[in-house]
């Protein structure tokens, strides 16, 4: 076991026992105790995933994210010590794949980077037999996970790739909150429909030029890819 853990957070006693754990388990460990540490590290040392507490000194975690996010497809477990929903949700839409509030059971985060980072090595390769996939201006090419609105490139997530895939391979399919969240999460995921909803609004701001026009939702069931 190879893979890189950044680990992110201002209380020494907290870095020190995730540490201990991570190490114990085999993976190498980077330790980081501010925000500006973060994302320098994170160039740096350039993690398979990272662990990142959201108050943080110099620079907080949702700046940090929002910065680590365009740079690096990286897997990010939020740390909150906040219970509202708010500060969630807003870890979500920045680019965050999973949350955690303090206090936590390292067994927990421990089985959540697991989960992460398997989900991350079994991501689909690319098969030189898919088509590209044309849905009016938007073009979806599988071989090189690249999207392209009236011919230019839009940067996606893995995860947000995977979800635009799906719905664009299956146009007018409903497809409910919890089989996207079973497909492109996994069985072993640990958050909730929640995440499927904040992926879909960072994929519409990236891809729609007006409300719904590709991904509609279908209420209170889940989503579907309209044929422009």
């Amino acid at each position: 076991m190879n893979e890189k853990i950044l680990v992110v957070d201002d209380e020494a006693a907290i870095v020190d026992l995730i540490k201990m754990e991570l190490d114990f388990e085999g993976y190498q460990v980077e330790t980081a105790y501010d925000g500006q540490e973060a994302i320098e590290k994170a160039q740096s040392f350039e993690p398979d995933l990272i662990v990142l507490d959201i108050m943080l000194p110099k620079v907080n975690g949702y700046d940090v994210c929002k910065t680590l996010t365009p740079m690096m497809d990286v897997p990010i477990i939020l740390l909150t010590a906040k219970t509202d929903i708010i500060d969630k949700v807003l870890g979500l839409e920045l680019g965050a794949d999973d949350y955690l509030t303090k206090p936590f059971d390292n067994r927990e985060l421990l089985a959540r980077i697991k989960a992460h980072l398997r989900r991350a090595t079994k991501a689909p390769a690319a098969k030189k037999t898919d088509a590209v996939i044309k849905n009016g201006p938007l073009s979806i090419m599988p071989d090189e996970r690249t999207v392209l609105l009236d011919g230019k490139e839009v940067h996606l997530t893995p995860k947000e790739f995977d979800l635009l895939y799906l719905l664009a391979s299956n146009l007018e399919q409903v497809f409910p909150r919890d089989t996207l969240l079973e497909k492109i999460w996994g069985y072993d995921y640990y958050g909730d429909t929640r995440t499927v909803d904040m992926h879909v609004q960072r994929i519409r701001r990236k891809i729609d030029t007006q409300p719904n026009k590709f991904i509609q939702t279908v209420f209170g069931i889940g989503y579907k890819m309209r044929k422009i």
